[in-house]
């Protein structure tokens, strides 16, 4: 089924029927527990000799249809869920590094992520160093005996510049680093492993479930690094772990095929830090994949609309639109990203700051909401929300100036969209009317 497109994947992968009742639609496996069938099956499990339900915090029938529906779709081998899309980026670091290690991170980051990386990390002894993208060696010269992963954006909130993937997946390739790919604004239109990627994770509260209704994530692994090869930068993938009696990962996994990184994570970190995915939540992601390929097309379609519209108003300085960019950054979106730039489109507004407040204050069709990939049209003013436990210098490295707005563009009528824009944008140039 792997070589289905992604819009039948996104309906048919990992699932048939209920082979319970038969049942078409996904159960919902609302349990804690599952009865082994004997004392020699509980061990096979517990020993990892053979692969099935024990307890939902580590696994779950309806969450496992999730996990590889989402493997199909990004051309993974196995795949995560988790809790949220803060702890799949977490865990997918925590699953390499510990304490003494560092990871080489893009600067183009949500601003969750860089807390993350730059403080929360940072108590747990994992130091993350910031490169600027523009310049794919800058991963190069960061790294060094105790560099344990690169991490990044495809499509970096909010500065909207299209990340580098295959320059610094071959860096990595030859270094010996994985590249770790946050997919999370750009799925359907950029499969990041295509482009040399190793691990990808999603926040599936966004586009995947796409109705504002769950919070998830995911971690999907490629298969296509070589931990073993790569011993002596990955011990915890390669020597005797003392949280699983001595399990080797990369020699445990091998009759189940190149699955160590994703196995590692799901009964260690899932397991001890019990950061799980709810059966409804995964059911409800299931809903949305369902119909992602085609809201996706949607997002795009009214996306190009906004930022033609934005960047013939006089009130806007500049429109921040993959789209509508030039040179390198053209060139890096047309490379990752087929036959779409995405639904987030970004702005400056001449009045500031004061002008960013007022043309959120004055949206009526538009929610003020901080997510991004809603069926619903979305608008948040960065400096005074997501980013505003950044430094000045930290905001303007992530692409926030003060007039900064982004917006996630939904799946309503163009015509009402524009409107509610066109509304709001005259309270915004107000400001700068008094200004003058």
């Amino acid at each position: 089924m792997t070589d289905m497109k992604p819009e039948t994947l996104a309906i048919h992968a990992g699932y048939r029927s209920d082979p319970a009742t038969n049942a078409v639609a996904v159960p919902i496996y609302q349990t804690t527990s599952y009865q082994f069938n004997s004392t020699e099956h509980a061990c096979k499990l517990f020993a990892l000799e053979e692969l099935g339900n024990i307890y939902t915090r580590v696994m779950n029938p309806t969450t496992d249809v999730f996990e590889q529906r989402m493997a199909a779709l990004e051309g993974g081998v196995a795949a995560l869920a988790t809790a949220s899309g803060q702890s799949a980026s977490a865990m997918a670091i925590q699953n390499i590094a510990q304490a003494g290690d560092n990871v080489v991170s893009s600067t183009d980051l949500y601003g969750g992520t860089w807390n993350l990386f730059a403080n929360t990390l940072k108590t747990m002894g994992i130091e993350v160093r910031f490169v600027d993208p523009a310049d794919p060696e800058a991963f190069r010269r960061a790294t060094d005996d105790r560099t344990r992963a690169y991490y990044a954006e495809t499509l970096p909130n909010p500065k909207l510049i299209a990340f580098p993937i295959r320059e610094v997946a071959a860096i990595g390739n030859e270094l010996g680093v994985p590249l770790i790919m946050d997919n999370t604004a750009a799925p359907v239109f950029c499969r990041p492993f295509d482009h040399g990627a190793h691990i990808v994770v999603y926040s599936t509260t966004k586009y995947i479930g796409g109705h504002g209704t769950s919070i998830g994530g995911m971690i999907i692994d490629s298969g296509r690094f070589d931990w073993e090869w790569h011993a002596e930068r990955f011990p915890m993938l390669n020597q005797p772990d003392p949280s699983y009696h001595g399990a080797v990962w990369t020699e445990a996994v091998k009759p189940l095929g190149p699955i160590a990184y994703i196995l590692k994570a799901r009964v260690t970190l899932l397991r001890d830090l019990g950061a799980a995915m709810s059966p409804m939540n995964a059911f409800q992601f299931i809903q949305g994949l369902e119909t992602l390929p085609l809201r996706m097309r949607e997002h795009g379609r009214n996306a190009v609309e906004v930022a033609d519209f934005l960047a013939n108003h006089p009130a806007v300085t500049r429109v921040i639109f993959p789209g509508r960019m030039s040179g390198e950054a053209r060139r890096r979106a047309d490379a990752v990203f087929d036959g779409s730039y995405g639904g987030l489109v970004g702005f400056e507004l001449a009045g500031g700051r004061e002008a960013g407040l007022r043309f959120i204050d004055a949206l009526k069709l538009v929610y003020h909401v901080a997510n991004i990939g809603d069926t619903r049209t979305l608008a948040i003013h960065p400096a005074t929300s997501t980013h505003q436990q950044l430094s000045p210098e930290e905001q303007m490295a992530a692409g926030v100036t003060p007039g900064y707005v982004r917006l996630s563009v939904g799946i309503e009528h163009i015509d009402d969209i524009l409107a509610d824009l066109e509304q709001a944008l005259g309270a915004a140039a107000s400001v700068t009317t008094r200004a003058a």
